[in-house]
């Protein structure tokens, strides 16, 4: 049983290709806005007259009681699954872009700035409407949400998009491909690596 987010909007593929930036903006607003920053990780659970149950991670009466708490692994892979359906991504992609950037330690921050589990720039947090990089959710949308524009931005080249979420996209066009840096280089490797990872311990 997955664990509902409390998001307002959920979007298909479809939808999404069509859909203007300041909706994605207004999903943060909301999300973010409203102090639901990340996933409840309580499960209540109501059984009414008749023996139905009923679960929730946001209860509305005084029927629902706690049920089970959800460990933070499967808080985190709640939050991935959440992000990688709004913006069509895979979710083992962002799992490896997580492990590469910060190995699931959500307050790490680099010798250059770079923060939280999908090391964020400030620059790019502002950019994306991140206001807390250190927190899951926040840091998981707007890292998703900007993987996804330089998926975009590079007609799908996942090597290329990779490179311009390490690099910069201007340093990408600018070589017309992967930087002649090392880091740059090691950097889509490892995530290729851990892609193919994540993807063969989900089959």
């Amino acid at each position: 049983m997955s664990v509902e987010t409390r998001s307002i909007f959920h979007y298909s593929g479809a939808m999404l290709r069509i859909l203007p930036f300041f909706l994605i903006c207004l999903h943060a607003a909301l999300l973010f806005g409203a102090g639901v920053t990340e996933v409840d990780a309580k499960i209540y659970r109501s059984i009414d007259a008749q023996g139905r149950q009923f679960f929730t991670n946001v209860p509305t009466t005084s029927a629902f009681k706690l049920y089970r708490a959800e460990d933070q692994t499967s808080q985190l892979n709640s939050l991935i699954r959440h992000y990688a359906d709004l913006f069509r991504l895979d979710a083992a992609l962002i799992k490896a872009v997580i492990k590469v950037e910060s190995n699931f330690q959500q307050r790490t921050v680099s010798r250059k700035g770079a923060q939280g589990l999908m090391q964020l720039m400030p620059e790019t947090a502002r950019e994306v409407g991140v206001t807390n990089p250190f927190d899951p959710a926040q840091n998981l949308f707007g890292g998703s949400l900007y993987l996804r524009k330089m998926l975009d931005s590079f007609d799908l080249n996942l090597d290329h998009a990779l490179a311009a979420y390490n690099a910069g996209p201007g340093t990408v066009r600018r070589y017309g491909g992967i930087p002649p840096y090392e880091e740059t280089r090691a950097y889509v490797h490892r995530v290729k690596s851990y892609l193919n990872h994540y993807r063969q311990s989900e089959d």
